[in-house]
C-alpha cells in the first residue's frame, strides 16, 4: 500500500486545479506530484490529473476522483440534497469543465504566452536553465496551443469568448459578493466545474488573474477560499433555493452554452451508426456551428460531454411528485425545459478510462 492519496497533476492543469481543490476540502491526506510514465502506462494514455489511492488503484477524470472520494471520505456532500441545487449544480459542473475551457484556453494562450512557456518547461523540467526551460515549454505546449481551433478559437469568435467571459465574471462577482459559493457556505460540485477553468488559468495566469481581480474582486476570493477551505463545512441554502443572483447566469447557460454542448449526443448516435464495429468513442465524433457571445464559429464535438450530460439528465428523470414539479417550473423560468427532455437513445459509459457503448462490449 502507499502511504496516502497521491494526486498526479501539476499547477498549470486545469482540472488538477479542480480535483486538488476537493481534496482540501474533504481533508483527504495527500501529496501532489508529477506523473511518470509508469502511472501513464496504466491509465492507458498521458493525461492529468490522476489519483493514487493507498489501494494502488488509479483513478483518471476529475468528476470520477470526486466521486470515488465521497463514497469514502464522510463528511457533508457537495451533492445538495434539494433537487433544485442539485440539478443547478450538476449542470454548472458541466459547464465548467466542457464550456469555460474556451475563455481559458483563449486567454492562457492569447494574453500570457511567455508565462506559460516558462511554466510548461519548469514543470518538465524543473532542473533545466532558463533558456532550455523555455525551449521545452514550446515543444511540449504546441498540442495545446494547437487546440484552440479544435474548440473553436479563431479570429471570427475571439471578440465573443471576451465579451461572454467578462460578462460571466461580472455576473459571478455580483453573485459573490453576496454567497461564499454558488449555493450558500459550503462548496457544490458546480463550484468544482466552476474552479478549474476560473483557477488554473484564468485566475493563476498573470494577464488573466489580473483581468479578474481588476473587473471581479469577489470571484478571486472565492477562488482564494475554494484553495484554502475550512474542511467539511458549511450549509447550503435552506428550501432549496436558487439564490436571485445565480439566475441570469442559469439562463445564459441554456441559451448558449448548454445547446452547443447537446449536440453531442446526436453527434456520438450518428457516428456509432456509421461504425458499427467499434466500441471505444473517438475524441471528437462531429463538427458544428456554434454561437458565443454573439458571435458565430465552427468547433469540434467533444465525445465525452455526453457523458457528463448524462448525470444531470439521470438525475432529473429521477425526481418524481412536488420535486419533480418545482424543478421544471424553475426550468420554464430559465429557458431550459426543452433540452431537459433531450432523450438518451444511446447512453455511454467510462470504462477502462475510454469512453464507450457498453452495448457493444463484449
Amino acid at each position: 500500500m502507499i502511504p496516502a492519496y497521491r494526486l498526479y497533476g501539476a499547477a498549470i492543469s486545469l482540472y488538477t486545479g479542480k480535483a486538488r481543490a476537493y481534496l482540501r476540502y474533504r481533508n483527504v491526506p495527500f501529496v501532489e506530484e508529477a506523473g511518470t510514465p509508469e502511472i501513464f502506462e496504466r491509465v492507458g494514455f498521458r493525461m492529468i490529473p490522476v489519483l493514487h489511492t493507498p489501494d494502488d488503484e488509479l483513478v483518471q477524470d476529475t468528476t470520477e476522483i470526486i466521486d470515488h472520494l465521497e463514497a469514502r471520505f464522510p463528511g457533508p456532500s457537495i451533492y445538495p440534497e434539494g433537487p433544485a441545487q442539485r440539478l443547478m449544480a450538476l449542470l454548472l459542473e458541466v459547464h465548467g469543465d466542457e464550456w469555460l475551457v474556451i475563455p481559458a484556453m483563449h486567454y492562457r494562450w492569447t494574453y500570457n504566452l511567455d508565462f506559460i512557456l516558462e511554466a510548461f518547461g519548469k514543470t518538465v523540467a524543473p532542473e533545466a536553465n532558463a533558456r532550455e526551460q523555455r525551449e521545452i515549454g514550446e515543444k511540449i505546449s504546441a498540442p495545446f496551443r494547437g487546440s484552440l481551433p479544435f474548440l473553436g478559437i479563431d479570429e471570427r469568435t475571439v471578440p465573443g469568448i471576451e465579451a461572454a467571459y467578462e460578462r460571466l465574471l461580472l455576473q459571478l462577482n455580483e453573485h459573490f459578493g453576496r454567497f461564499e459559493y454558488l449555493f450558500g457556505s459550503r462548496p457544490s460540485i458546480g463550484d468544482y466545474g466552476l474552479m478549474g477553468p476560473l483557477y488554473a488559468h484564468n485566475y493563476r495566469d498573470p494577464w488573466s488573474g489580473d483581468l479578474m481581480r481588476r473587473i471581479a474582486p469577489n470571484v478571486a476570493r472565492w477562488v482564494g477560499s475554494m484553495n484554502t477551505p475550512a474542511p467539511n463545512t458549511g450549509r447550503f441554502l435552506p428550501g432549496d433555493e436558487i439564490p436571485g443572483t445565480l439566475v441570469p447566469i442559469l439562463e445564459g447557460m441554456f441559451e448558449e452554452s448548454l445547446p452547443a454542448l447537446f449536440a453531442s449526443f446526436e453527434a456520438n448516435e450518428k457516428w456509432l451508426e456509421a461504425n458499427p464495429e467499434e466500441a471505444v468513442l473517438p475524441r471528437a465524433t462531429g463538427e458544428h456551428e456554434f454561437t458565443i457571445g454573439g458571435c458565430r464559429g465552427s468547433r469540434k464535438i467533444r465525445a465525452y460531454t455526453q457523458w457528463m450530460l448524462q448525470r444531470p439528465l439521470e438525475f432529473h428523470e429521477s425526481l418524481g411528485g412536488a420535486d419533480r414539479e418545482r424543478v421544471d417550473r424553475l426550468l420554464e423560468r430559465i429557458g431550459g425545459a426543452e433540452l431537459m427532455q433531450t432523450e438518451v437513445r444511446r447512453p455511454l459509459a467510462r470504462v477502462d478510462n475510454r469512453l464507450v457503448d457498453p452495448s457493444r462490449l463484449t
